[in-house]
């Protein structure tokens, strides 16, 4: 008997979602750690003055005047996050899905995420103080406790410290994290065991990004080495200004049809001075391999109004 000829179109297709399918999305962290100031202003200003210290000495009704001085800190919004596509009429129309829809919301996690990594390798590279771990990093689950310890050290005593502490690693570090959690004491490990990674250890607030968050890279007008390192500090001592947040525009052009979708953001990144000690740059992490992504890839560039002389922020 001869075989049935069936063609593909003849069988019935479905849809698993009613849009267009998103790709994987990384974490976004820098709001978690850093406050956000998103006025539509250019600069921000922290002067501050000079510490004194004070003497003891016996009762004796005399002292010595000392000199003081006043020093300007700024933050400038020098930098834009931004990333375009064109979507032809043709695409739109004879197609399942909203196209301009599933494309405006992958620019703008793009943008979102290229913002975050930014942040985060501004607060590593201005770090106030630098922490190197022990031989296997937090890839060797008998260092996590003595990593852990040596940075709350750090930041111990300071009053800030009460406002919350936090580490960002990225997600090749957790072999070891995971592996000490789970053998922590009693109910700690139970609870590691039963619940998976705990988010909260010796009272740090753990965060983990993706490998190659921390990159020897290029961003706009800076340039980073910090491949191989990780971040720790305290809760709100930095600030990052996204002036009005992320913008969207569509807009219709010459000889083509359909119309463009621009997605941007403008952004800078502070670690103020006087709250410099309370950022930490782990070293001596390892060398990460860089991500690969087939997601839109927003650039930082120089914003086209920055002023052309050298700025104290990031």
């Amino acid at each position: 008997m001869a075989a049935n000829t069936i063609s593909t179109k003849t069988y019935r297709d479905k849809y698993r979602m009613a849009s267009l399918d998103k790709l994987l999305r990384k974490a976004l962290v820098a709001e978690k750690i850093c406050m956000v100031d998103r006025t539509g202003v250019k600069t921000i200003q922290n002067p501050y003055t000079s510490q004194p210290s004070a003497v003891v000495q016996a009762i004796a009704g005399t002292y010595q005047i000392n000199a003081w001085q006043t020093t300007d800190d700024t933050l400038t919004v020098d930098q834009e996050v931004i990333y375009a596509e064109h979507v032809f009429d043709f695409e739109r129309t004879l197609t399942n899905f909203d196209l301009f829809a599933a494309r405006t919301d992958e620019q703008n996690f793009a943008v979102a995420y290229a913002i975050d990594k930014y942040v985060l390798n501004v607060l590593v590279k201005n770090a106030g103080d630098t922490y190197s771990t022990p031989s296997g990093s937090f890839g060797t689950a008998a260092n996590f406790p003595i990593i852990m310890a040596n940075l709350i050290s750090k930041v111990a005593g300071y009053a800030e410290a009460y406002n919350g502490l936090y580490l960002v690693v990225e997600n090749t570090d957790l072999v070891g994290i995971i592996q000490q959690e789970a053998v922590s004491g009693f109910n700690f490990a139970d609870a590691a065991l039963r619940n998976g990674f705990m988010t909260n250890y010796m009272g740090v607030e753990i965060y983990v990004v993706r490998t190659g968050t921390f990159q020897t890279y290029s961003a706009g007008s800076n340039s980073f080495q910090n491949q191989g390192k990780r971040l720790f500090g305290v809760r709100n001592m930095c600030t990052y200004a996204h002036p009005q947040g992320i913008k969207f525009e569509e807009k219709g052009v010459s000889e083509k049809t359909g119309k463009e979708i621009v997605t941007y953001g403008y952004i800078g990144a502070k670690v103020w001075a006087t709250k410099a000690a309370l950022t930490i740059a782990i070293v001596g992490v390892g060398a990460p391999s860089p991500s690969l992504s087939a997601s839109p890839s927003a650039s930082v560039s120089p914003s086209s109004s920055a002023s052309s002389s050298p700025s104290p922020s990031a």
